[in-house]
């Protein structure tokens, strides 16, 4: 099988991440990377092998590639997007797609195949999840909570050039760190009809404009949620998202979930990966990226489609909304 030509734009940290499922996959090699620091797409194409450029035009002038992973910022997402799509080239970008309303807007107009790396959908604890709840035992929903508590300092946006800004992150806390908890909230509980939000900068004021906590009450279609995020813990904890059903109490907590239920009985169950990600945000990048190359191959719908995000991403806009 031929293995579809890829490419990476901008060579950061989870820039690393893909490069390393690339070199693994049975389906997609990269080819070239591009980064505004050279030494950067250098390193990447001495590591995995293909080229290297200073600029995402300078790579596509001189590379046929058939998709373009977007690890850049997030403002420069969907304008690269655009830019592949220009060229009949599919895109596999990271979260989030879009900053704002506007964006959103011109993303959903992308006709070439895109995929969105929401890579926890993959995890093992979550698909465990999905299975009980789809077998019925538990009953159904009665409510949620999710908490995501981790550890962002100064530097973390002082360093990057463009983290903590609302004009190229977005905001913080929220469209940042704890977007994926929010995603699986989605994913178990349907589209959510309201939500009402705060934020607020609590431990890096002066420093950046983003918030660092995020609270929210949302309202889906048959339950209701707690969402508490933040960055100014002492820590990255685990991520724990509870589901409390009419016969059980689900709880994912890292990549273990427990059950009690109802009766009195109760089960516990480690799903811990070895990835190539950090496990306080799941190590699923590799298998998202075969499903959506598989899909790509198969021209089947991929899960993380713009349609298949677009609960998430509405919701996250709506929660910004009401915070502002």
């Amino acid at each position: 099988m031929e293995k579809v030509r890829s490419a990476i734009v901008g060579c950061g940290g989870i820039a690393q991440v893909h490069a390393k499922m690339l070199g693994q996959s049975q389906r997609a090699q990269a080819v070239a990377y591009a980064d505004c620091k050279p030494e950067r797409a250098q390193a990447l194409a001495e590591q995995y092998g293909g080229k290297a450029y200073g600029s995402l035009e300078e790579l596509l002038e001189n590379e046929q590639i058939d998709c373009l992973h977007i690890c850049t910022p997030h403002y420069l997402h969907l304008p690269m997007a655009q830019e592949a799509q220009r060229r009949g080239i599919a895109v596999f970008t990271e979260k989030p797609p879009v900053i704002d309303r506007a964006q959103w807007a011109a993303f959903q107009k992308l006709s070439v195949p895109v995929g969105i790396c929401f890579q926890n959908r993959f995890n093992d604890s979550v698909a465990h999840v999905e299975e009980l709840l789809a077998a019925g035992r538990p009953g159904k929903i009665l409510g949620a909570r999710a908490f995501v508590t981790w550890r962002r300092e100064a530097p973390y946006y002082t360093e990057s050039g463009w983290r903590g800004a609302l004009s190229t992150e977005g905001g913080g806390a929220l469209i940042n760190q704890a977007i994926h908890t929010l995603d699986l909230l989605v994913r178990f509980l349907g589209p959510a009809r309201s939500a009402q939000a705060t934020a607020a900068n609590h431990h890096l004021k002066g420093v950046i404009e983003v918030e660092d906590t995020l609270e929210a009450y949302i309202q889906f279609q048959n339950a209701n949620a707690l969402f508490f995020a933040s960055t100014a813990h002492c820590v990255d904890a685990p991520i724990l998202l509870e589901l409390v059903c009419e016969a059980a109490v689900i709880r994912i907590e890292g990549e273990e979930v427990a059950v009690r239920w109802k009766d009195g009985a109760a089960e516990r169950r480690d799903f811990s990966q070895t990835g190539a990600g950090k496990a306080y945000w799941g190590s699923s990048h590799g298998r998202c990226m075969d499903e959506f190359y598989r899909c790509l191959a198969e021209g089947t719908p991929f899960i993380n489609s713009i349609s298949g995000v677009a609960d998430t991403i509405n919701l996250m806009l709506d929660m910004y909304d009401s915070a502002r």
